[in-house]
This record gives structure tokens, C-alpha cells and sequence, in this order.
């Protein structure tokens, strides 16, 4: 067994490195996760990893340097602790640990990857859990019209959901065309370059001047919000904030939220309930279930948003590439068994 374990740490602000750490053990009602792959945030680990956020708020408390980055992993269970089921050791499982060769997982944590399903479609699981948490508060109704503002990672999979869950249509808008590209084909889906077109007008004309029911802010930028609200339909739309804005927006909530009734949703994934009830059984066990069984099924693609497989130790690199040019990327996924050069994914 390796006596040093390589992980990702951000030291200070723009400076990402692979430092070797101790080994962990799992304790009693853990297990030890040899990782396969793990899958870079693009929203929250690249907003810590510039240091780029108001001091005294959410990011400053959270983003403490030095920071161990990552929370999308996929493994093997190499060893198991006191009171854990001795059938979960060489299960693959996928769990909100960080970017390290070696981790340490609470067995209740660790959920089992189905066989044939790749890890490095797994390792999404963790956004997969962020957006369906969105999408649930939404309360969406079927034939309902959505807007997605932002097309990275959390926005495709928002536009899947929201697809899923019935919704027409599904408006994507960027202002990068590549982005707007891997939205899916069909009659459900509309894309919008909110550089080249009038947002409003387009959204008026796919929806017979109804305008959206939903609008979901994907984007992070918190000064594009107020703008978003003129795409909502009145009285009553649904606004969800499932990005995480890094900085204040000011606007008027008289004319934007209390004259129009609109109706504002936070939907951090900590609002995930822990337990399954009656009224709200959608644990994060329960919605990686569906995730795995849309991807077993073929019913969600996630293979398409891979943009990049690097070695785990070219993280350093992925970070620098993604502060210098973030909307040329997708999914970034680091490979923890190879050391070679990097590769993009066809």
C-alpha cells in the first residue's frame, strides 16, 4: 500500500499543487476509497481556486487557504472500518471527497457504482445531485417553458432535467456557442446566444408570448441577475438560483419580485434533505439512484460533456487553463492510475 498520498491543494490564491500526505485509514463506520477518477468543479473549485470573491461572505468562510480541493469522486474500496459491511470492500463507489489518490469515506456516504457504468461517468454524480435538488424545489409542471441561464456543466444538466421532468421548452442562453452546441437535439431544447440575439424576444417567440414559467440562474454571475428576471412570465414565475453568484446584485425587488409576485428559490445542495420522509424521500442516496439509472438506461449522456482526461498529477495545469479560459472546457476529469501526458477528449 502507497505511504504517501498525493492530493490537490490550492495554498494560496492562483496556485494549485499535488502535495503528498499522509495515508488515511478508515475508521470505525468508514471505508478507505483507493480513487479511479475525480471530476473538477468548474464553478465552486475554480471560484476558491481564484481567490476572487467578497471578503466576510459564504466564499470567504468556506475557500480557507490552504484548501484541499475537490468533492466528485469515483473509486475502490480498498479496506473497511469497525462496523462496515466487509461486502463493500472492491465495490467501486462514488463519493463527495476530494481530489486525492487516497480517501477516507463514511460507509453511509459511499454509494455503489452499478457495474458497466464507467467511473469516469460516475464521478458526475455529485452535480448530477446539485441540479436535481434545483429542479425539485422548482416544483416544475409538466409543459411548463424554462430558461437556463448559463450552459456549463450545472446548465446542461439543468436543461436535461428540466426535460425530463416534462418541461417545453427547455431555452438554453450562452454567450458561448460551444456551450449552446452540446445542449441535445430535439424538439424539447432551444438555444439562444445571448450575444448575437435579443434573449426576450426569443424567448417571446418560442413561447407564443407567454415568456417562461421557470428561470434557473446557472451562470455565477451575479451581475446578470436582475436582467434575467424580464424573461420570467407574470404573475408568479419561479426564479432559481442553482449557480453560486459571487458577489452582491442589487435591484429592485419592488418592480422585479413584489409587483409581479415572482417567487425566489436558493438551491444549495445542502438543502438536500438527510433523511428520507413522506413528504421528501430525495435523499442524495436516492437521487445518485436515478442518476445511475439514467445513465444505465441510456436516458442521459454524459460522455459528451467530457471536454478533458488529464493524469491527476497535470492538475496544477487544469486549474491555470481554466482561469485563463474557462468556456473552452467542459467536464474535466483527472486520472488517478495514469501519469502520461494529457489528452482532449475527441
Amino acid at each position: 500500500m502507497a505511504e504517501r498520498n498525493p492530493t490537490i491543494v490550492f495554498p494560496e490564491p492562483k496556485r494549485a499543487v499535488v502535495e503528498d500526505r499522509p495515508m488515511p485509514a478508515p475508521g470505525p463506520g468508514e471505508v478507505l476509497v483507493k480513487t479511479r477518477r475525480s471530476l473538477i468543479s468548474t464553478g465552486t473549485e475554480l471560484t476558491i481556486f481564484s481567490g476572487e470573491f467578497p471578503p466576510n461572505s459564504f466564499w470567504s468562510g468556506y475557500g480557507k487557504f490552504p484548501f484541499v480541493a475537490g468533492y466528485s469522486n469515483a473509486g475502490l474500496v480498498t479496506a473497511v472500518g469497525a462496523g462496515v459491511d466487509p461486502g463493500l470492500q472492491g465495490k467501486r463507489v462514488a463519493s463527495f471527497r476530494a481530489h486525492a489518490a487516497y480517501v477516507t469515506v463514511n460507509a453511509a456516504d459511499a454509494y455503489v457504482i452499478p457495474d458497466g457504468l464507467p467511473d469516469e461517468q460516475a464521478a458526475f454524480f455529485s452535480l448530477s445531485l446539485i441540479v436535481m435538488n434545483g429542479v425539485r424545489l422548482a416544483e416544475l409542471q409538466w409543459g411548463e417553458a424554462v430558461v437556463v441561464f448559463g450552459t456549463g456543466l450545472i446548465g446542461q444538466f439543468c436543461a436535461r432535467f428540466c426535460a425530463l421532468s416534462g418541461a417545453r421548452p427547455v431555452i438554453g442562453v450562452d454567450v458561448a456557442p460551444a456551450r449552446l452546441a452540446l445542449l441535445p437535439e430535439g424538439p424539447a431544447f432551444a438555444r439562444v446566444n445571448g450575444k448575437r440575439e435579443d434573449a426576450g424576444a426569443r424567448v417571446s417567440a418560442l413561447t407564443r408570448g407567454r415568456m417562461a414559467e421557470v428561470v434557473f440562474e446557472c451562470t455565477g454571475n451575479h451581475l446578470l441577475i436582475p436582467g434575467q428576471f424580464a424573461l420570467l412570465k407574470r404573475p408568479r414565475g419561479r426564479f432559481i438560483v442553482l449557480s453560486s453568484p459571487r458577489g452582491p446584485s442589487t435591484f429592485d425587488f419592488h418592480d422585479l419580485v413584489n409587483a409581479p409576485s415572482h417567487v425566489i428559490i436558493g438551491a444549495h445542495q445542502m438543502s438536500t434533505p438527510e433523511h428520507e420522509t413522506p413528504d421528501n424521500p430525495w435523499t442524495k442516496r436516492r437521487n445518485t439512484e436515478v442518476f445511475f439509472g439514467l445513465l444505465a438506461r441510456k436516458e442521459l449522456d454524459v460522455a459528451g460533456l467530457i471536454s478533458h482526461r488529464l493524469p491527476a498529477a497535470q492538475a496544477p495545469d487544469a486549474y491555470r487553463m481554466l482561469l485563463a479560459a474557462r468556456s473552452g472546457a467542459m467536464g474535466v476529469v483527472l486520472d488517478w492510475g495514469r501519469c502520461a501526458n494529457s489528452s482532449r477528449a475527441p
